[in-house]
């Protein structure tokens, strides 16, 4: 009899340690599972610009806390939220407010703006004149060829004296709005990011410091006219999908972003006064 009761006792003590190998396992599993999408690499598109260094060196702060991230140059303006909808990348950071409800607007994109980054002033440059009145009758502006963009390049030519615009009207502004052009400019509707290669084909031209600096075609800070950096619906925002908004891998980097010292410096020296942080 006692011979069977332990026979018992090893099967019941066999079967208990099987199941419980099981549960161990798929707990194993899980845990790994939740591991590797809390440490899944962290992909930040953004546009060619000198704001590439100091998102470098949040990334290599990221990677001394466990968050991995992998900075995606784009040369355009248009792939980076393509790529966004896509899922090729988890945030991107090269638009402001304005840009961003005009590309929902036409893409039929979902995208939510979480913070802001830094804002970035725009001027009136030229290698031909160093006054707005010396400008020709019939002398050429070139202006971004974006909606919003475009827009405030014809409200820093109105500041400027050379157009009058529509009452009222705001960055939405388009050519058809121009009701005064004493000048008679022709006006000339361009990539942004090639403004600054326009420089020795127009008299003037909008153009964006980091990108004047990039070309190498004028000195940034020598702009006729700076629209300010007050207006902070200006400012760069970071840009998710809706279902990414609490991410804790962006919500750190964002954080890391905007209260390293290093990062700080980097914009200090990519930018020096032609820009602020506007969080």
């Amino acid at each position: 009899m006692s011979q069977i009761l332990s026979a018992i006792r090893r099967v019941y003590h066999a079967r208990t340690r099987a199941a419980l190998r099981v549960i161990l396992l798929a707990f194993a599993v899980n845990a790994t599972s939740a591991f590797a999408a809390d440490t899944e690499t962290l992909k930040i598109g953004t546009a060619t610009s000198p704001q590439i260094d100091a998102l470098k060196i949040a990334a290599q702060e990221a990677k001394q806390q466990g968050l991995d991230v992998k900075i995606i140059e784009f040369t355009d303006w248009n792939t980076p939220n393509a790529a966004l909808a896509n899922k090729d990348i988890d945030v991107n950071y090269f638009q402001h407010i304005p840009f961003v409800e005009n590309a929902k607007k036409q893409g039929g994109y979902n995208f939510v703006a979480i913070a802001p980054g830094t804002i970035m002033k725009i001027g009136l440059y030229s290698k031909k004149v160093t006054r707005f009145e010396d400008l020709k009758d019939g002398a050429t502006v070139a202006i971004a060829n974006d909606p919003v963009n475009g827009g405030r390049g014809l409200l820093l030519l109105q500041r400027a004296g050379l157009i009058k615009l529509k009452p009222g009207v705001d960055y939405r502004a388009t050519t058809l709005d121009i009701v005064d052009n004493p000048k008679h400019l022709k006006i000339v509707a361009l990539e942004a990011s090639q403004l600054a290669r326009s420089l020795d084909d127009v008299d003037l031209a909008q153009g964006y410091p980091s990108f004047i600096k990039l070309a190498g075609t004028a000195d940034p800070n020598s702009a006729l006219l700076f629209d300010g950096l007050e207006n902070k619906n200006f400012a760069i925002q970071w840009v998710v999908r809706p279902e990414s908004v609490n991410d804790p891998r962006i919500r750190k980097f964002i954080s890391i972003y905007q209260h390293s010292p290093a990062v700080r410096a980097a914009l200090d020296k990519a930018f020096g006064n032609l820009y602020a942080v506007a969080w």
